[in-house]
């Protein structure tokens, strides 16, 4: 009896390898099929596939060829930033402030917004939405007894410096929301909306019906032309971090169901707390002077004053939870804000260039050659990543023995049947993740095609990677 139970395990183990070597055949041949296609004509088309178990290279073309990966960089950053900050870390930020309060409840100083990055502050995504942290602030002030502000409303930037967006980013893709950069106070993921209204023929113009929240501190602008039915929305808005006026260009199609775009915010630390000062007033707790930043404070050759009292923190979700959003939804705000962080964790300078020379290093020390690692930024935004599909393929299959595995693994989107993060920008498609076969064998997929032409390539990607179902 044992014999035969023996016999049927070994016909089982050599029947799956069988399959998993047919599989890995006809895979090669709907690559080689897709290289051949007319649309990858003049690209450069990699793949790396390896067997998640024993990290053994079960087929590899190209694969060490650096290619612009879109946000398949995610999980590379994703992945650094568990590995050096931990799952549990959260962002924290203060309310504090500065001089003193008088009997009568006037405060002879400013109230001050002492950021620490944190993408989340403000975000719908969480329980720490914009009206949450109004609300808790409005209680910390009056708990502290302060009914009148002699002084302004300071927002703390100062952590992450000045360069809120990494260099080798694209000029239209900046104003928008998913251009939105860092701030070392962040909030409502640094964006705001503004709805529109298309014109009843192309040869109207489109209404801005209004901004939400309100902003009358930026100028737009409004180049925007209707654009037939079924065009829908092929807008852009062009504005550069820390100005005040907004370009907005492009079409806005007839018929067009979403009610407007999203834009990046240009101070994100101003409009917090410009927020704050609003919500202050509305309440009947006034403050006399317009708010300010700890970064006009500097160009103004202003002293920043120093705190006196904090008056409440609050934290951000774990970055189990960030990473959560940032993999699902693919926010290039958060893949920033990590990369800056990661290098302030290591005693470094909050910067990008920093972070990416930390990430490299984080990487080389565990056996991944640092030229197959060319990092410009944290979110894969930049064209001008370079990265080979064996390098993070490999990456991929170090970091499943992880104890915070099982969260990078849910943040994982799912496409194609497949638990695999997508990377799109201009003339680049990728994939990069894991997947387990009907038969219970398990893989590290990266995929990358660089250059092609037309459209509808993730299908033509996608039909490669069947041959491993």
């Amino acid at each position: 009896m044992r014999s035969k139970i023996f016999s049927l395990f070994v016909l089982i183990i050599v029947s799956n390898i069988v399959n998993a070597q047919t599989r890995i055949q006809n895979l090669e041949k709907a690559f080689n099929n897709l290289l051949n296609d007319e649309q990858a004509k003049h690209a450069i088309t990699s793949l790396c596939i390896l067997d998640a178990n024993t990290g053994k290279t079960l087929f590899a073309k190209n694969e060490q060829i650096g290619l612009a990966t879109a946000s398949t960089l995610k999980t590379i950053t994703a992945a650094t930033a568990f590995s050096i900050l931990g799952k549990d870390f959260r962002f924290q930020t203060t309310l504090a402030y500065t001089g003193t309060i008088t009997g009568d409840g006037t405060l002879k100083g400013n109230l001050i917004i002492m950021g620490s990055g944190d993408p989340t502050l403000g975000s719908w995504r969480y329980q720490n939405k914009e009206n949450a942290v109004l609300t808790q602030w409005v209680a910390a002030i009056k708990s502290a007894g302060i009914k009148k502000i002699e002084g302004t409303i300071i927002g703390d930037d100062r952590i992450f410096g000045t360069q809120t967006t990494p260099e080798g980013w694209v000029w239209q893709d900046i104003g928008n929301y998913y251009g939105a950069g860092t701030s070392g106070l962040a909030w409502r993921e640094n964006q705001f909306d503004i709805h529109l209204r298309p014109g009843s023929s192309t040869a109207d113009g489109v209404k801005i019906v209004k901004t939400v929240p309100e902003t009358p501190y930026v100028q737009i602008v409004n180049e925007l032309k209707t654009g037939s039915s079924g065009t829908g929305d092929r807008s852009y808005a062009f504005l550069p971090p820390y100005s005040n006026v907004a370009y907005l260009r492009g079409s806005w199609g007839m018929g067009i169901s979403k009610t407007g775009i999203s834009v990046a915010l240009p101070d994100p630390a101003f409009d917090c707390a410009y927020r704050l000062q609003d919500t202050l007033k509305r309440l009947g707790i006034q403050t006399n002077l317009q708010v300010t930043t700890t970064r006009l404070m500097a160009l103004n050759n202003q002293p920043i004053p120093t705190v006196t009292q904090k008056i409440s923190t609050i934290s951000s979700p774990p970055l189990s939870e960030i990473t959560y959003w940032f993999l699902k939804k693919s926010i290039n705000l958060y893949g920033e804000t990590l990369l800056k962080t990661i290098a302030l964790k290591s005693g470094k300078p909050a910067t990008t260039s920093k972070g990416a020379e930390t990430e490299i290093d984080f990487w080389a020390a565990k056996g991944i050659d640092k030229s197959a690692l060319n990092i410009i930024d944290g979110s894969g935004l930049s064209p001008g990543d370079r990265i080979t599909t064996s390098a993070m393929a490999n990456i991929l299959f170090q970091v499943q023995k992880e104890n915070w595995f099982a969260d990078y693994y849910k943040a994982l989107p799912e496409y194609n049947g497949m638990k695999i993060k997508s990377g799109t920008i201009n003339d680049v498609s990728a994939f990069a993740g894991y997947h387990t076969d009907s038969a219970g064998n398990k893989y590290v997929i990266v995929i990358n095609i660089n250059n092609y032409s037309g459209s509808g390539i993730n299908k033509k990607l996608f039909k490669v990677l069947d041959e491993l179902k």
